[in-house]
């Protein structure tokens, strides 16, 4: 043992240390202990170091500390040291870090009230709870709650569930919690609900029985015990309720931030209802009652609310608002009581001033009389033997008996309450067994302890013994079980507590006692039992400082009672007048309240049922009548015998313990006090559990459990075959004190601490080998890392060497080359340099010597120019002096030859004078004048040539002239150029001087320039280097931009698509979301149905009618069924009705009422739908005969209008043919001639090319003379005949071939034009349509530059946001505008398949009406047949089989209800049945025999859901009828005649098509009924499966070795380890390749098979996860490994089949999620971002579940912190998701039936002669 110590008190060692504070302290051994030390050097977990002093006395080492993966354990009993520091710190653990609130300690669940609203009540998770083992799960209320209903079943015994705890620790709300689990898991055995009224009880006594008090907002002033009944189905059929000691002196008298009770503050707060007006009632703070504690209000409690629930449970319960308003009138009373003001009239008297308002209020609610009321208030009546006396009462003596009325009244109020509760919740069926609830007050101790402390601790002291010997008879029966010697272990019984409470002469008996003496005080009493137990009894004790007062030594802790004060409440006295004044009342509710009231009220007298824990009976007990002067008991007698007949109750039931704990008294969420745990643990028998494990052997493993923990311990060679032997020769070894362990039947026992020793040994052994394999692997890593830096230095060394050489021939090749460059560079210079000498000598030169010739050619020019301007010059001063003299000549001639001429004249004037002169003269003349006529012709000659040679010479002088013009103006040009370069030769000079001046100027500018050139260059090109670099930037910041502005239209285009694709898959949510809830109505009404059919049964055998033949139940959903079913069940619904009256005496009449009513309303239901189809039928048939009105008469308008076009171009055909006559008298038209050939070959050419158009108009009016004989085929008895017009038209056309020939044409051009026109239209409307498109393309272009030129004005980040939203606004048009041509097209098409329907059907009826018309009835009737052998060629077969009528219920029973998936079935043809029963129903519609469809597919139908009501359970069933419904609707589909389905088939298959009959309405019943298959196939299997999945996925260990198994605790976990009988993954993998070899092998349609499989694998993933996330032992790195093992087989499967395209592998991403957060990191932001975002498919609250019940499973593994929690939380605070922490188990994905064609042919199926169907007759 020393040894062990030794081994276990080393450094490093972490123990417990008292502290005052925190209760219990860790700390760490810095130093090993040795044998003989007296202290402990420790180190506390804050790092200081302090000497633990050892007990000199004791020598008691400190508390040893469990290991890191034990702590945190479900249940408190697998630690492996069971004392008050590791309960404590386990508990806290749990609560604080994993914010678990419940913690299993043996037999007992502990639930510490989190003061949260926790997600782990709903209706999910009391699902997940239901079934289960109680070991299996985490700790919860449901889980208790489930081993009480389950052994209730099991071993036929009533079952009890005690709740205890302190005020506020959650009592109530468990029990509650525990009552909503039975009412949900078990139902109600009728349809009266009784599990709502039982849940319903609970407002109404939290109303009336709860108050506000500083520890709870909502505490039980009461105890109760509710038993909830079950019938032998174990349903709830009723409850009972039993109250114990309600808190009377609340209703007076509240503490300060206190509360009354709630009802009273409820109808405070809804005083201004106008149905309160009467109470007058105001505010709580005006009322006595109700404002002592300061306190009015609740936080988040709203008052008006919380009384219409109150109400609204009243009325559930049946009592109706009369009685709850008289209910309320009480209660009003009860305020105004109080509010009444007693003053002193002396000293010995008192007095109520008149007309008190609150007194005449009260006596008006009451129905009382304010004379009486105000007298008995403030006076007494005295009896003696002779006399009786009226004595008046002090002031504060009427103050109290005024107070004892008001308690009086409430309690009398209280009990009605519950009386009338219980007759609700009471039944007439007869009950099986019982639960009981037990919401019990816990251990109290305050500062003031009291009478009604006195009583809630005694009973807890009885509660407590029941519970001590309860648990030392589990441990026996344990010890007992495996076959271990059973030693006593010492437990605490507290019967001397008990006895000094209840015993002869203790406490309550003289108190008792003391209450009969007529002169009794609380004084003497306290001296009567310090007289009578002081030193007779060590649990007594006296104080030292109060003679009123005593001590008891509770189980739980001393306590100190004042004496004052207890015989008044053991006595509870009432005034007797008071009394008789409320019977007196008017009001009946008060009358009736006491009516049981005794008339005497003795000193000892009590009220019965006031303020103890009496059982509220429903009827009352008459025994208690039979004598009016008998003494009444106390309430302690009464308390003491309800309590005695609890136990009893108790003792006679299987116990089950909830222990309700407050964490603090601050009501602060998840607040952990240690002081306040270990007094409540302390209190409630926790650790006294914990004690009695630990006296005995604690620890128990089984030997499987303990081989596969401790393999590790164990050589090879000590591993035998038998596990047991293993396990003890092992065990021997280890541990070598015998008695630290036991080896029982099937377990091996361990003393407290073994474990945890054999964890050291057992960590130690894998530390060491820990050790080595780091060693390794450290070794193996450092020669890798050698090995790998030697090969990195030698390639480097090689590497460097071989740059070195290359370094070396480069430099040398580089000195070589830049001499060779060198070289040439310097040639190359000076020959550049010597070029550019010799280019600008010779360009001097060149320039010198030009100018020298400029210069001298400008002298000589200028010489020469100054030749011409001198001859020009001179010439021009000559002619000038020419030009004078010639003048000065002539003028002087002029004047010489004048002077002359005058004499002259002189001179003939005076010879003419004279006579003889003239004679002279005239003869003169006439020789003159003939030698004139000579010389005149001589000169006429002379001028004749002259004149030809002046005709010459002008000619040739024009010419000249016209020369010397030019000349004359090009001298002039000349000239006036001589002058401009005269005056250009001046300014030039002019210019030249000033030139060379400014030369000389701008030569030196130049320089100047120059030097400012070269600054202004270097400036240029830094300015341009700057700007260069400016643009680089600006380059780059655009191309940022641009990548930008790219990123955005990307993000934008990805949003866009993303926000489609959602919005598209939201669609398709929604439309599953529709289909399933549509699915899910189908299979409510399949429940109702069967539920229909049950009570039909039911109503049947109570009857005791026996009805012969078939029954079947109208199971079908169409809106025309009730016509298609049997005459058998319209028998059968008349003889129920018959029999109605005598069946529903022994059922439930609210049932048959709501049975009656829904069936009246689904009537009504299908009457409407039936009226709306036939209205929406006459419709369609008036809109089709219009249509086809206006068709025909729009086609014998056409028709005319053609006759006459026809008889108008037979004329012109005419006239044309007599002209043609006419003309061949003449040879113009003779057959020779060409204008007759010509002729005659258009007419052969029309002729030839017309024969072909005179068929096709024979077939069209053909046509149209069908449809209008189809048209009035009814109303023509005979014959049909073609019309007359017809004739008429045939007769014109025998005429002539050639008219008909004219006629085609005429009618072939016109219906060219009109389709050319046609065309032409078309193309104007494709024009326009392209203009317009045309024009909003500018125009969306304008308005995009508009757009581009008002963004460019922005600033980038506002550009980029506008082009943003205009984007997105474009973007969001188009949608619009293609979502509505999407619902235009829609509804287009809807309408088009509705014409086409209705077309469709209107061409099938005509076609029978021609059959009918051409042979009608009367003749085939009438006419006799007489045998005639007709030859007729053999036909194929059509595929249709012929049955008769009476054959129907042969054919149903033998191809439906008696055949056998197994063994026949298994060797036909998938889907035979559904082939047989199409081919019948075929042949019913090809002899269009509508009754035979209607009773055939009916009884299909119904026969379909009769053998899967029978035979539901069987998978192959439901399997076979599956794929067989599925094929007879394909097959009614791919035979309609729809063009949709029937372009899959071949031709021989549409030739097949249903001819007379739409069965559109039957194929959505059959796919109904698919639908409710599909649903029971899914049912089927997760029955099949759901027992595998758990033990399969989670608990089976599919790689053997990597979970460690820990201890378990009193609860026992379902094994790992694989036993024979138990599931693994293999059995979840074979059964899921059955299920999907029977489905392949009936034929089932593959993709029906792949939504199969999908529900399968999410049922899988849904119970995987939820299960994970309710076992806290599940969540470790270890399982995370195995999980993702087993997904992977999964997946590994639908591999193998061909399945990973059907979505089964998606259902299990929260699964896959799940694992992979098992087993990742989890300390770092970086990780938990990595957490985030891989968890997408996993909700916050699963995340955070599944984080807090991460636990490690060995010492290397590190637990979650909390703040890495929080920052999980924090990340995901902004998801949108549901808060459920479940999946739906339930949930089935709506089903959907592709279409599959068959491509197998009718006429070649063969009907077995297995099937029995001889009776069929191939068509």
């Amino acid at each position: 043992m020393n040894r062990e110590l030794e081994y276990m008190f080393l450094k490093c060692a972490r123990v417990w240390i008292p502290d005052v504070e925190e209760v219990w302290k860790s700390a760490e051994l810095t130093k090993d202990y040795k044998s003989g030390d007296v202290s402990l050097q420790l180190m506390l977990e804050d790092g200081k170091n302090i000497e633990h002093k050892l007990d000199p006395k004791t020598k008691n080492l400190p508390y040893l500390r469990n290991p890191d993966i034990l702590v945190g354990e479900n249940d408190l009993t697998a630690l492996s040291y069971l004392h008050e520091p590791a309960v404590l710190h386990n508990l806290k653990v749990r609560f604080i870090d994993s914010k678990l609130i419940y913690t299993y300690c043996g037999i007992v669940l502990v639930a510490i009230n989190p003061y949260e609203t926790l997600p782990i009540y709903g209706t999910d998770i009391i699902n997940a709870y239901s079934g289960q083992n109680m070991g299996d799960m985490d700790p919860h209320i449901f889980a208790v709650a489930e081993e009480a209903y389950k052994q209730m079943a099991r071993d036929e015994r009533n079952q009890s569930i005690i709740v205890s705890g302190e005020s506020g620790a959650g009592k109530t709300v468990s029990a509650k919690y525990a009552m909503r689990y039975f009412a949900t898991v078990s139902g109600s055995a009728s349809e009266a609900n009784v599990e709502e009224k039982v849940l319903a009880s609970n407002p109404i006594m939290e109303a009336i029985g709860n108050a506000k008090t500083t520890r709870n907002d909502n505490s039980s002033r009461f105890g109760k015990y509710i038993e909830i009944g079950f019938d032998n189905r174990y349903r709830i059929i009723g409850a009972n309720m039993r109250t114990y000691l309600l808190e009377k002196s609340r209703v007076v008298f509240q503490a300060d931030e206190e509360r009354n009770y709630h009802i009273f503050y409820q109808l405070c707060a809804s005083a201004h209802l106008p149905e309160f007006k009467a109470l007058k009632l105001s505010s709580a703070n005006d009322f006595l009652y109700t404002r002592q504690g300061r306190s009015p209000v609740i936080d988040g409690v709203d008052d008006t609310k919380e009384l219409c629930t109150t109400r609204n449970a009243f009325s559930l319960l049946g009592i109706n608002e009369s009685y709850q308003m008289g209910l309320f009138q009480v209660l009003a009373a009860i305020l105004h009581l109080g509010n009444v003001e007693i003053k002193d009239r002396d000293a010995d008297s008192s007095v109520i001033p008149p007309n008190n308002r609150h007194l005449m209020a009260f006596c008006e609610l009451v129905g009382v009389t304010y004379q009486d009321m105000s007298q008995w208030l403030c006076h007494r009546k005295l009896k003696t033997a002779t006399e009786t006396y009226i004595k008046p009462l002090p002031r504060l003596q009427a103050t109290n008996a005024r107070d004892a009325l008001s308690k009086h009244i409430y309690a009398k109020l209280f009990n009605w309450i519950v009386e009338h509760v219980n007759k609700a919740l009471v039944t007439n069926v007869k009950q099986h067994s019982f639960i009981g609830v037990l919401d019990i007050y816990g251990f109290e101790t305050f500062e003031i302890n009291s009478f009604e402390q006195f009583c809630i601790n005694y009973a807890n002291e009885k509660l407590q013994q029941q519970f001590n010997m309860h648990v030392f008879k589990l441990e026996q029966e344990e010890y007992m079980k495996e076959q271990i010697p059973w030693t006593l272990i010492d437990f605490y019984d507290n019967q001397p507590c008990i006895n000094l409470i209840e015993a002869k002469m203790g406490i309550l008996d003289l108190l008792d006692e003391e209450c009969r003496m007529p002169k009794g005080s609380d004084d003497s009493w306290a001296q009567k039992l310090y007289n009578t137990h002081l030193k007779t009894c060590s649990l007594f004790e006296k104080p030292r400082m109060s003679n009123r007062a005593f001590i008891i030594q509770h189980f739980a802790d001393k306590v100190e009672y004042q004496c004052d004060g207890f015989l008044e409440k053991n006595k509870d006295t009432v005034n007797e007048e008071q009394i008789n004044v409320m019977k007196a009342s008017k009001f009946d509710l008060l009358v009736e309240l006491f009516q049981d009231e005794e008339k005497a009220t003795s000193p000892t007298g009590q009220v019965q049922g006031t303020g103890g824990r009496t059982r509220l009976s429903i009827k009352p007990d008459k025994s208690r009548d039979t004598s009016s002067k008998e003494h009444k008991k106390t309430v302690g007698c009464q308390f003491r015998n309800s309590l005695q007949k609890l136990m009893d109750t108790l003792n006679a039931t299987t116990p089950h313990y909830v222990r309700c704990i407050k964490p603090n008294d601050f009501k602060l969420a998840f607040s952990f006090d240690p002081k306040r745990a270990v007094q409540q643990l302390r209190a409630c028998g926790v650790l006294e559990t914990i004690r009695i494990s630990a006296a005995g052997f604690p620890s128990r493993w089984t030997y499987q459990e303990f081989f596969s923990r401790y393999r590790v311990l164990m050589k090879q060679k000590d591993v035998l075959a038998d596990k047991k032997l293993t396990c003890k020769n092992v065990l021997e070894k280890l541990v070598q004190d015998q008695d630290k362990y036991q080896f029982g039947k099937t377990k091996i026992f361990f003393r407290a601490g073994q474990v945890a020793y054999l964890e050291k040994l057992r960590a130690d052994k894998l530390r060491a080998a820990c050790i080595r394999i780091q060693k390794t692997i450290r070794c193996w890593l450092a020669r890798k890392k050698y090995l790998r830096k030697r090969s990195a230095a030698i390639t480097i060394q090689r590497f460097t060497r071989g740059y070195q050489a290359r370094c070396l021939a480069k430099f040398l090749r580089r000195t070589q080359a830049a001499t060779i460059i060198q070289k040439y560079q310097r040639m190359y210079v000076e020959r550049k340099r010597y070029k550019q000498k010799q280019a600008a000598a010779l360009a001097m030169q060149t320039i010198l010597r030009a100018y020298m010739a400029r210069q001298k050619y400008q002298a000589l020019l200028r010489e020469h120019k100054a030749v011409i301007i001198q001859k020009h010059i001179r010439g021009w001063l000559a002619r000038c002096w020419y030009k004078r003299c010639l003048e000065a000549i002539v003028y002087l001639q002029c004047c010489i030859r004048r002077m002359r001429a005058k004499r002259e004249l002189k001179k003939l004037k005076i010879e003419a004078r004279s006579v003889e002169h003239f004679k002279k003269l005239n003869k003169g003349m006439e020789n003159k004048i003939m030698q004139l006529q000579r010389k005149i012709d001589e000169q006429s000659k002379e001028n004749r040539l002259v004149n030809e040679r002046l005709v010459g010479l002008e000619s040739s002088y024009t010419v000249e002239s016209e020369r010397m013009r030019g000349e004359l103006n090009r001298l002039r040009g000349v000239e006036e150029d001589a002058k401009n370069k005269a005056n250009q030769v001046s300014s030039l000079l002019e210019e030249l001087e000033r030139l060379k001046k400014e030369l000389s100027g701008t030569q030196q500018e130049k320089k100047t320039i120059e030097d400012w050139a070269q600054s202004y260059r270097d400036e240029m090109e830094k300015m341009v280097a700057e700007l260069k670099d400016q643009n680089g930037l600006l380059k780059k910041e655009k191309d940022d931009l641009n990548r930008l502005i790219q990123e955005q239209s990307q993000q934008m285009t990805e949003k866009m698509t993303r926000a489609i694709a959602e919005e598209t898959q939201q669609l398709e949510t929604d439309l599953n979301e529709e289909r399933s809830r549509y699915q899910n109505l189908l299979s409510e009404h399949l429940r109702l149905e069967e539920k229909y059919d049950d009570l039909k049964e039911e109503m049947a055998l109570s009857s005791n009618v026996s009805k012969p033949g078939h029954r079947r139940t109208d199971s079908t959903h169409s809106s025309n069924e009730s016509e298609y079913t049997y005459n058998s069940e319209y028998a059968e619904l008349e003889d129920g009705t018959r029999g109605r009256e005598d069946v529903t005496r022994g059922i439930d009449t609210s049932l048959t009422l709501k049975l009656q009513k829904r069936v009246t309303e689904l009537e009504q239901d299908k009457q409407l739908l039936r009226n709306e189809l036939e209205n929406r039928e006459e419709q369609l048939q008036r809109a089709s005969a219009m249509a086809r009105g206006a068709e025909l008469e729009y086609e014998s308008l056409k028709r005319q209008e053609l006759e006459s076009e026809n008889k108008k171009l037979k004329h012109d055909l005419e006239e044309m043919r007599k002209s043609l006559l006419g003309n061949a008298a003449t040879g113009a038209g003779a057959p020779g001639s060409p204008a007759y050939k010509v002729l005659l070959e258009q007419l052969n050419a029309s002729c030839e090319e017309l024969e072909v158009r005179k068929e096709e108009v024979l077939i069209l009016r053909s046509q149209l003379v069908s449809q209008k004989e189809a048209m009035h085929h009814k109303d023509e008895k005979e014959t049909m005949t073609e019309p007359s017009v017809y004739k008429d038209d045939v007769s014109k056309l025998k005429d002539d071939e050639v008219k008909q020939a004219y006629v085609g044409l005429k009618d072939t051009n016109r219906l060219l034009e009109h389709q050319l026109q046609t065309q032409r239209r078309t193309y104007d409307n494709e024009v326009e349509s392209l203009r317009s498109e045309l024009q909003n393309v500018k125009e969306e272009n304008n308005r995009q530059q508009q757009l581009l030129a008002q963004n460019l004005q922005l600033p980038p980040e506002a550009r980029i946001e506008a082009s943003l939203q205009h984007e997105i606004t474009r973007l969001t048009n188009e949608n619009l505008d293609l979502m509505e041509q999407l619902e235009k097209q829609d509804r287009t098409i809807r309408k088009l398949k509705k014409q086409l329907k209705v077309y469709s059907k209107r061409i099938g009826e005509m076609g029978a009406g021609q059959t009918e018309g051409q042979t009608s009835p009367g003749q085939m009737v009438d006419e006799p047949i007489h045998p005639v052998n007709i030859p007729r060629r053999e036909k194929d077969f059509q595929g249709m089989l012929e049955y008769k009528k009476e054959d129907e219920m042969k054919l149903v029973k033998n191809l439906i209800l008696e055949l056998k998936p197994r063994g026949v079935a298994v060797n036909l043809i998938p889907g035979l049945p559904a082939y047989i029963l199409f081919m019948c129903l075929r042949h019913a519609d090809y002899v269009n025999d509508d009754q035979k469809v209607r009773t055939l597919l009916t009884s299909t139908i119904n026969s379909i859901k009769k053998i899967l009501k029978k035979r539901g359970d069987d998978f192959e069933t439901v399997s076979f009828w599956l794929a067989n419904t599925c094929r007879f609707l394909h097959c009614l589909k791919q035979y309609s005649g729809d063009e949709q389905f029937m372009k899959h088939n071949t031709s021989r298959q549409n030739e097949h098509c249903l001819s007379n009959f739409d069965l559109a309405e039957y194929r959505q019943v059959i796919s109904d009924l698919a639908i409710q298959i599909y649903q029971q196939l899914i049912k089927c299997m997760e029955n099949i499966l759901q027992p595998m999945i758990v033990s399969g996925m989670l608990e089976h260990e599919t790689i053997q070795g990597v979970s460690g198994v820990k201890p378990t605790g009193l609860r026992k976990r379902t094994s790992s380890i694989a036993d024979e009988g138990t599931y693994t993954l293999d059995s979840i993998l074979r059964q899921l390749s059955a299920f999907h070899s029977t489905m392949c092998q009936h034929g089932t349609d593959p993709e029906l098979i792949k939504q199969v499989v999908k529900q399968q694998f999410y049922i899988i993933g849904a119970v995987t996860l939820n299960n994970l996330l309710l076992r806290k032992d599940m969540c470790s790195w270890s399982k995370g490994m195995q999980i993702r093992y087993n997904v992977s087989q999964l997946e590994e499967w639908l591999r193998d089949k061909g399945l990973m395209t059907c979505g089964a592998k998606e259902t299990l991403e929260p699964l896959i999620q799940a694992a992979q957060l098992l087993q990742v990191k989890k300390k770092t932001d970086e990780d938990a971002e990595a957490i985030c975002s891989m968890c997408h498919a996993l909700t916050t609250a699963q995340i955070v579940k599944v984080l807090n019940l991460y636990t490690p499973v060995n010492e290397f593994e590190e637990r979650v912190s909390v703040a890495f929690i929080r920052t999980i939380q924090t990340r995901l605070r902004d998801r949108c998701e549901s808060p459920q922490l479940l999946m739906d188990t339930k949930m089935i994905y709506p089903v959907t039936f592709p279409f599959n064609p068959s491509c197998l042919a009718l006429e070649t199926i063969q009907i077995p002669s297995s099937l029995n169907l001889a009776f069929l007759t191939r068509v």
